[in-house]
């Protein structure tokens, strides 16, 4: 994933990520931070919840509300770079990576 900045201020952050084909990230979450994501071209498969039970897929046109504190990855799971517009509004650190998702439930 290709993350490039487009504005950086207390308490907002919005940029561009570009992610080949087939490429996912880490599990993370975003803190304090409220998430809207745009794709702009390709494709998204947000996973999240219990396990990673819980997907949402999004193409060109669709938003992807991230709430705050939400375990999650985002895969793109096209054959085309995906575009992704990212705007997050909040405090404290913009992501933190986890070591998987929430856990299931027994």
């Amino acid at each position: 994933m290709i993350r490039e900045e487009a504005i950086a201020a207390k308490g907002l952050w919005a940029g561009l990520v570009r992610t080949a084909p087939g490429v996912s990230s880490g599990w993370h979450h975003h803190a304090n931070h409220e998430t809207s994501i745009f794709v702009a071209a390709g494709r998204l498969l947000m996973e999240s919840g219990p396990g990673g039970g819980q997907s949402i897929s999004a193409e060109p046109g669709d938003f992807v509300h991230v709430p705050a504190g939400i375990i999650h990855r985002e895969t793109n799971d096209g054959d085309v770079e995906s575009h992704l517009v990212v705007v997050r509004a909040g405090s404290g650190p913009t992501t933190v990576n986890v070591e998987g998702p929430e856990p299931a439930e027994s």
